[in-house]
């Protein structure tokens, strides 16, 4: 394509913090798409990898870290600039989300994020409890200043891929499934929470995976003593190292010995005391089938949740069973085999593999939406790395599902730009995947028949619940 649709005009300045795999990756889509002065777009990163590409694009580069203390006198004279509304993607680790949000919305600043980021030292602090350790409580500190401070200046809240996208996806499989099922029902509008919910329960659901599958391959082999994965390496091992979490259902009838109920706030999730990146489930998705994902915490996994719960005379009524059903690229998993067999030792040298080192394969994201009548409906992205680098620069298949997610959340808020905190979730999932689909490869939905209780070897005692397959029980591997 060489004439790309121009979504918004952004008046003021575009500050980017962080120029990772997903900021290389979401410069030439803000370019593309938007209509902005290039003198005030400005990237912030303390690594200066990649300086050649900002300056191959004219882009204003500060090297310089982002840090709690400086993050106010860095950040406002940037924002500030001249006449016009700024908009603030961060899209960096180790910088403190909310405080950022706070500054921007004082500020008037558009803002967004693809995740609750804390401060430098949060995920590995052995100081903290294992619930305060937990995406539920960064989420809670969002959603705190959401209830204290409403409306205001958008800032969008964990809009990348998942968490992001899959909210999204989540809808639209609904929407699928009650047409395919012959229920009579009028779609909810894009603030109906309640309709929503309400739809879901009548449809039987009982729970979503977020069923992901990464067959990127590479061209040589994985070096011991070396991390690979196809996107932030520091992100991944941030929150694989945070507890296992996920959103819980009403229909549940059995908790693993080591997990517990959060105290505080909405508690639609439970946390377990072990790392998520070495806690596997069963899942499925259409290119293997059934496969093991790692339970890896994330905010759509408690957003999620959170968002269909039904309440009736203030308890909980329906809420659905929701959670990250992750299996990353191989080289990817096994990075993890060699850390958790190293008793948890964190290898030195981390590398995201771009995609001039990848020679084929597909990142299959979607949502396994299941109980229903027609069991188990996938609905999601079959992004291949060929199609991937037709599309756009700098990523491969799993940076553009997040990059095309960003772009989507920027012009959603340049469209409501007085909306307050929101998440994926809160936003009209119909305009988002409209701007995003053109970089999504193939979108599609399938039906399947599997089961947790399916493709087991049947050579061992297992402790199942038979009447009812799609049991927590059933699904974690124990």
């Amino acid at each position: 394509m060489t004439s790309w649709t121009k979504h918004a005009t952004i008046t003021g300045p575009i500050v980017m913090i962080g120029f990772g795999s997903i900021g290389r990756g979401t410069l030439p889509l803000i370019e593309r798409h938007f209509n902005y002065d290039p003198s005030r777009f400005v990237v912030i990163d303390p690594d200066d990898h990649d300086a050649a590409i900002l300056k191959k694009h004219n882009v204003r580069y500060i090297q310089e870290a982002v840090t709690k203390k400086n993050y106010k006198k860095l950040l406002t004279p940037l924002l500030t600039q001249g006449e016009g509304r700024g908009f603030c993607v961060n899209l960096s680790v180790d910088t403190g989300s909310l405080d950022i949000m706070k500054l921007c919305r004082k500020l008037g600043v558009l803002y967004i994020d693809t995740v609750v980021e804390p401060w430098l030292g949060f995920y590995f602090d052995d100081k903290m409890s294992n619930a305060d350790r937990t995406n539920y409580a960064l989420r809670e500190t969002v959603r705190e200043e959401k209830r204290n401070s409403p409306g205001g200046t958008t800032a969008v809240s964990c809009c990348g891929a998942n968490p992001g996208m899959v909210s999204w996806f989540v809808k639209k499989a609904l929407v699928d499934i009650a047409n395919d099922t012959g229920l009579k029902y009028k779609e909810p509008g894009a603030d109906d929470r309640d309709g929503w919910a309400r739809l879901m329960k009548r449809l039987g659901v009982k729970g979503v995976h977020i069923a992901e599958r990464d067959t990127q391959r590479t061209k040589a082999p994985k070096p011991a003593d070396t991390f690979w994965n196809t996107w932030s390496v520091e992100g991944f091992l941030s929150e694989g190292m945070q507890p296992a979490e996920l959103g819980w259902g009403t229909h549940e009838k059995w908790m693993p010995k080591n997990a517990h109920k959060q105290k505080k706030g909405h508690k639609s999730a439970i946390y377990m005391d072990q790392p998520g990146a070495n806690t596997r489930v069963r899942t499925w998705c259409p290119t293997p089938g059934a496969q093991y994902g790692f339970l890896v915490t994330h905010n759509e996994s408690v957003s999620i949740a959170d968002y269909f719960t039904q309440r009736k005379d203030g308890k909980v009524a329906y809420r659905p069973t929701v959670h990250y059903a992750y299996h990353p690229c191989n080289d990817a998993v096994l990075s993890l085999h060699e850390l958790f067999g190293a008793a948890g030792k964190i290898q030195e040298t981390h590398h995201v593999l771009d995609e001039n080192e990848l020679v084929d394969g597909i990142d299959e994201l979607g949502v396994l939406v299941y109980g229903h009548k027609k069991n188990a409906y996938w609905y999601g992205s079959q992004l291949s790395l060929e199609e991937t680098r037709k599309l756009a620069p700098y990523q491969n298949a799993t940076g553009l599902q997040v990059t095309s997610a960003v772009l989507a959340g920027m012009v959603w808020a340049l469209e409501n730009p007085e909306a307050g905190i929101v998440e994926a979730d809160e936003m009209d999932y119909r305009r988002c995947l409209e701007v995003q689909m053109p970089y999504l490869g193939p979108v599609k939905g399938y039906y399947t028949d599997w089961t947790p209780l399916k493709d087991r070897p049947g050579l061992f005692p297992e402790d199942l619940d038979t009447k009812d397959p799609w049991q927590f029980r059933n699904v974690l591997v124990r």
